[in-house]
This record gives structure tokens, sequence and C-alpha cells, in this order.
């Protein structure tokens, strides 16, 4: 079995980010039925040492077009300073990674395949392959944040489940 480097990076990103794009859409349906503050829902951890929910939609975001960004430049770091974002604007951040994503060409996607890639923090550093940089960095990142914004929202209450996560899979023979 073959798998493109754009199947493995871009398609799992956008397979993420779709389910990511839904399980808001429920929190907001939920939260504004229930009474629940969406301002409240964007500060809130789920641990006072952790990022809030408004971070881990940032990270979401980094860790879709960020990576390709970085794919594309061979670098790569955490992300600028976080925006003061409602909770439309998460979804829009999220919507719109999305969007810029499915413009991107298979063959501009996997023509990177070959590069490598250096995520910098400060003086530290690492050196990874394109894919190495996806499979071991990107996609752990981006599923640990998508899973811990999904996990807030259901420690609101909000009737959301597995199917609400996984995003449009990639089916067929």
């Amino acid at each position: 079995m073959a798998i493109s480097f754009y199947d493995i990076s871009i398609g799992t990103y956008l397979q993420t980010l779709g389910g990511v794009i839904n399980f808001l859409e429920k929190g907001r349906a939920h939260c504004e039925a229930n009474g629940i503050d969406l301002n409240e829902v964007v500060t809130t951890r789920l641990y006072p040492d952790m990022h809030p929910f408004r971070f881990q939609l940032w990270a979401v975001e980094h860790m879709t077009v960020g990576a390709l960004k970085g794919l594309q430049t061979g670098r790569f770091s955490p992300p600028a300073p976080l925006p003061e974002l409602d909770f439309a604007g998460l979804q829009q951040l999220v919507v719109d990674a999305r969007d810029e994503l499915a413009k991107v060409s298979r063959e501009t996607v996997d023509a990177l395949e070959g590069k490598q890639v250096t995520f910098q923090i400060g003086d530290f550093k690492m050196l990874f392959t394109a894919p190495n940089f996806v499979l071991s960095f990107s996609l752990p990142n981006l599923l640990f944040h998508a899973t811990t914004a999904y996990d807030m929202l259901r420690m609101k209450g909000v009737p959301i489940g597995k199917a609400n996560f996984l995003g449009p899979m990639r089916i067929g023979v």
C-alpha cells in the first residue's frame, strides 16, 4: 500500500479540523441553549497549570496551517502570542485553517516530502525529515490539542462523542 505525503499530512489535518469544526458548533449550540457563557468556555482550563480552551484551538490552527508553513520554509516554532478571540472567533480560526489547507494541491505537498524541518524554541533545536516532523511532532500535537478542546467541552456538559471528534473520514475501496 502506498500512501502519499499529502494523505498523511494535509489529509489528516483536514479530517481533524472537520471534527473540531463539528464539535465546536455542537458546543456553541449547547451552551447557547443551556445558558452557558461562551466567554467562560473560552477561558476554561482542565487544570490550573494547563493552557485554556482558547490556546487549544490556537494550537490546532498552528499544528495544521503553521505546520504546512514549516514544511514549506524548513522552520517551525511555537505560535505567536495568542490573540484575544471569543468563541465565534475561535470557530472562524478553525474554519479558516480548513479552508486554507483545502486549497493546497497534492503535488505541492508531495514535493515537500524530501525536505527537512527544524523546530526551534529559544536556543533549543530539533531537526526532522518532513515525514518525521508530521508523524512524530505535528500530528501528535494536533491530536493532543484537539482532544483537550473536546474534553473541555465535555467537561461543560456538551453532548458530543467520538463520532463528533473523528471528522469526515476517508472511506471507500
